[in-house]
């Protein structure tokens, strides 16, 4: 399916739209191919997980969705902008607006409390402290750690601080949250936690989520998966993973 579109014709029309996206690394005088003309439509509201072996091309391909990284050739699309054409500075006020980042560590300020973690990405806003505050407070009440807001990274559990990274990820309102191995530092359970408020993001409050994840039971939580190999869109993995049938809320 090289190079497919592979939008669900029964949902919404797409907020992520790339097309032809290839991503070259030069590793001196050898050019490696990291993405492979990849078009793919994900719609708005949607759950997508991307799978695929390692160095297959996946967190290249959210870093790319989400701005951090630029694609050698093809266009980017997100929310009717195409990324690919802004500048730095353009492309760092975009995402600060529209997208939520999630990572497998976390990524919280040690000698931050976890209110003000979450407040991190409000810091160069025009918002007043009370406001960023009252953001944050409510961000982290609709991930249940509202009486933790006081506390630091190291007096909370893993998945205590993913949920912290969660609210910190929602703290602008974004459309899109690009998730980045969520639940591959937690144990099984915790990870679940994390996925269902994953999943709960999507269906209640209208976020596009898309995840690389390793792991099957992770990726039945999503509308959808995405096969990645060799930096090419395929078929060829899926079977692997299509054994057991998707799994969700409610």
């Amino acid at each position: 399916m090289t190079g497919a579109n592979t939008m669900n014709k029964d949902l919404p029309l797409p907020l992520i739209s790339l097309r032809d996206v290839s991503k070259d690394h030069v590793k001196g005088s050898q050019t490696v191919q990291v993405l492979r003309r990849i078009s793919l439509d994900i719609a708005a509201g949607e759950f997508v997980a991307i799978m695929g072996p390692s160095g297959a091309g996946k967190t290249t391909l959210l870093n790319i969705m989400g701005g951090l990284d630029q694609p050698s050739a093809g266009n980017v699309n997100v929310g009717g902008v195409d990324i690919d054409k802004l500048n730095r500075a353009q492309t760092a006020t975009w995402r600060s607006r529209h997208v939520g980042f999630i990572f497998q560590f976390y990524n919280l300020i040690p000698v931050l409390t976890a209110r003000r973690n979450v407040e991190l990405p409000l810091t160069l806003s025009k918002l007043g402290g009370a406001e960023r505050r009252a953001r944050s407070d409510a961000a982290l009440a609709l991930m249940g750690l509202l009486e933790r807001a006081g506390h630091y990274p190291n007096e909370m559990s893993g998945g205590e601080q993913q949920r912290v990274a969660i609210a910190r990820a929602l703290i602008a309102s974004p459309e899109l949250l690009l998730c980045d191995e969520p639940t591959g530092d937690l144990d099984r359970a915790t990870g679940m936690q994390i996925l269902d408020l994953l999943q709960m993001l999507c269906r209640e409050q209208g976020k596009t989520v898309v995840m690389v994840t390793h792991d099957p039971k992770a990726a039945q939580y999503a509308d959808r998966c995405i096969y990645l190999d060799s930096g090419l869109l395929s078929e060829q993995t899926q079977a692997n993973y299509d054994a057991v049938p998707p799994v969700h809320i409610g």
